[in-house]
Formats: C-alpha cells, structure tokens, sequence
C-alpha cells in the first residue's frame, strides 16, 4: 500500500497561486511525493475560499482535485466530537475546523505524516501525544 499524506491547505494554495512563496516547493512537493495525498472537504472549502482571486485558479484546483490529485476523506459522526474537543484543547491558537479536521482523521486512520506551511502542526499533538511529522517542511 502506497505511503500517505494528510495535506492541510497551504501547500494547496500555493500548488495553484503562482505568485505564493511556496509555490516551488508545493510543486516540487506534489512531483516528486510518490504515495497518496489525503484531505477532507473542510480544507478543499478553505483552498477554494482564498483562492478567490480568481475562479479559473478556482476551477483548476478542483479539476486536479476530481482528476485524483487528491483522495477525500469523509468526515465520520465520531469525527466531530474529536473536532471538539481538539478546538477547545488548542482555544489559545485558535485551532480552525480545518485543521482539526485533520488531526482527527489522522487519529482515525493512523496517519502520522502531514503537509502544511503552518507553524500550528508543530504543536497539536495526537490523542496518545505523539507528534506530527510534516513532510512539506
């Protein structure tokens, strides 16, 4: 089985805005990574909301989203009261919904490894206080 990656928004945002600084990286990232890449809705709302500059860049992201760039993981009932409690836990940050989104179905799946340009992930932490190793940075 291929390895895979939970990709929080940012390497996304910058995958499909050419101007962002991590634009490099993100493609390079998305070339060169040989498993799956994994998100949820809640981060393919987050990308399409700041990629509102322009609905072309929009429509392509989703293109290459429906096209297999990416593999959706649903959200379960159980997943949400996780989203909870992990939005209180890290209330000092604040934690978003998207980012909860993620550690909860890393948690459910057993996904260690992340993509994100945010700082944040270096913080949250497993249920079993493990941490997250992101493979974007």
């Amino acid at each position: 089985m291929p390895e895979s990656v939970v990709v929080d928004a940012g390497p996304l945002i910058a995958l499909f805005n050419s101007d962002d600084d991590d634009h490099a990286d993100a493609l390079e990232f998305v070339k060169a990574f040989p498993g799956r890449l994994l998100t949820n809705l809640a981060v393919v709302t987050e990308v399409v909301h700041l990629l509102d500059f322009s609905i072309q860049v929009q429509t392509d992201f989703l293109r290459w989203l429906s096209s297999g760039g990416l593999t959706l993981v649903n959200l379960e009932s159980s997943d949400y009261s996780r989203i909870i409690q992990l939005m209180i836990k890290y209330a000092d940050l604040p934690m978003d919904f998207a980012d909860a989104s993620i550690v909860a179905i890393c948690e459910r799946l057993g996904i260690r490894k992340i993509a994100s340009i945010d700082r944040d992930f270096k913080i949250y932490r497993f249920r079993d206080r493990f941490v997250f190793h992101n493979v974007f940075r």
